[in-house]
């Protein structure tokens, strides 16, 4: 059972991050990144790939780092 639901995070994931990509609005975008990165971190997780592991968790923070400077930049701007 275990084993399915890894595989099911994997391939959400997977599908997330290839949708992520052709969404325009980039908050949006990087939202939809990082929710398919931690999906693929369950499944790497599962995996215990090391390399993987540590890509999709940069992956991920680089995704989340990326909103927090969209919605600093556009606090400054409004301000």
């Amino acid at each position: 059972m275990l084993l399915y639901l890894a595989k099911l995070s994997g391939v959400i994931g997977v599908l997330l991050i290839s949708y992520g990509i052709y969404v325009k609005k980039e908050t949006r975008q990087d939202w939809i990144f990082a929710v398919g990165g931690l999906a693929l971190l369950v499944y790497s997780s599962y995996l215990r790939d090391p390399i993987f592991i540590v890509l999709q968790i940069i992956f991920t923070v680089s995704s989340l780092y990326e909103i927090y400077l969209i919605k600093k930049t556009n606090q400054k701007i409004t301000t």
